[in-house]
């Protein structure tokens, strides 16, 4: 597939930099439907499942991984943003992490931040390698919970408030681990949850981690040639179980969100049409035109940046055209796009059946 099929044009002011409030109350647009049906809220989602469904959520939790301090010496500015442990051990642990300074970072050096040192192992690019101890904490993750800030997407230009801290936070975050939200996620509440089971709604998790790839533009134009970011995900037995009964009574499997798709194709059983295997993995899957989905039947998910693999995904989902038809009808329309923006409601246009 060319970059080019994934652009298209979109205004500053359509990029969500609050989120809506109440979380259900984001606008979604469904596509399939006729034109004066399409337009709902995420509150109708018990009217727009049917009964029987799997609805699957990520409980990825973000990790307050933006750390600021000064290098040790120049005073210098830092900014260090955790992507992803190698290893950790009580007070210490060694991340790779995205590192920004006045100066570029060298190895050796030191930073200084409220209740953490980090000493920087090495470094390739924008990437570092940094030595992390927790200087007044009884452990490192406790101390980047004190110390750090939620890491709201670059596209999200205003400082970060309190109510963050919560807001980027799905009701389903548990597993600490991504540097990123499942945005899909944002817009769910208890009550959309229980009205959703009252209307013959199932609910299963997965894991996947967010990491920072999700913001990244592939650099090259065709992305055959593109190295997907690798994301660590995990299926417990009982979503291998749900998903099962599931296709015993013919039921469609919906994903909530990209970062499901990807977790669940990426452990999809071949032995088991439409089913998974459980475990830990890490996952590099790039699904665009072309991929045949083998778990996932019905996606919700939010409006995604253009040129980026997530609407690669949605353009296999639903096919090319409809994606752009659905694009240009969400912009006539002043739908709010990104991470705190609205949603849609998408039918898998092609892959096996339940």
């Amino acid at each position: 597939m060319r970059l080019a099929e994934l652009r298209y044009s979109l205004p500053q002011g359509r990029i969500a930099q609050v989120p809506a409030e109440p979380r259900d109350s984001a606008r979604l647009l469904v596509a399939g439907l006729p034109a004066e049906e399409r337009h709902r809220r995420i509150h109708d989602l018990p009217h727009l499942v049917s009964p029987g469904t799997l609805v699957v959520v990520n409980d990825t939790r973000v990790r307050k991984a933006r750390l600021r301090g000064i290098k040790a010496g120049s005073q210098g500015r830092v900014e260090l943003l955790l992507i992803r442990p190698l290893e950790q051990h009580g007070r210490e642990g060694l991340w790779e992490c995205m590192g920004r300074a006045s100066k570029p970072l060298r190895e050796g050096g030191v930073v200084h931040m409220p209740g953490i040192e980090a000493t920087i192992v090495s470094r390739r690019g924008k990437m570092v390698i940094a030595k992390l101890r927790a200087t007044d904490h009884d452990s490192l993750e406790a101390a980047i919970d004190a110390t750090g800030e939620i890491p709201l997407p670059p596209y999200i230009e205003r400082e970060v408030v309190a109510a963050d801290a919560e807001r980027y936070q799905s009701m389903f975050a548990r597993e600490l681990g991504a540097c990123a939200a499942p945005t899909a996620s944002l817009h769910f509440t208890p009550n959309l949850v229980e009205r959703l089971k009252a209307a013959g709604v199932y609910f299963a998790s997965t894991t996947l981690h967010v990491g920072l790839g999700t913001f990244e533009s592939p650099s090259v134009e065709d992305l055959d040639d593109h190295i997907m970011h690798a994301e660590t995900f995990h299926v417990p037995q009982e979503t291998v179980e749900a998903i099962a009964a599931a296709r015993s009574r013919h039921s469609p499997v919906l994903a909530v969100g990209t970062t499901v798709v990807r977790a669940l194709e990426s452990a999809a059983d071949s032995a088991n049409a439409g089913c998974v295997k459980a475990g830990w993995g890490e996952t590099r899957l790039l699904i665009q035109p072309g991929y045949t989905f083998q778990v996932v039947d019905r996606l919700l998910t939010n409006f995604h940046l253009p040129e980026s693999t997530l609407l690669a995904l949605v353009a296999a989902f639903i096919g090319l055209d409809e994606m752009h038809e659905t694009y240009r009808c969400a912009l006539s329309a002043d739908y709010m796009f990104f991470s705190y923006g609205d949603a849609m409601l998408l039918d898998r246009a092609h892959g096996p059946t339940p």
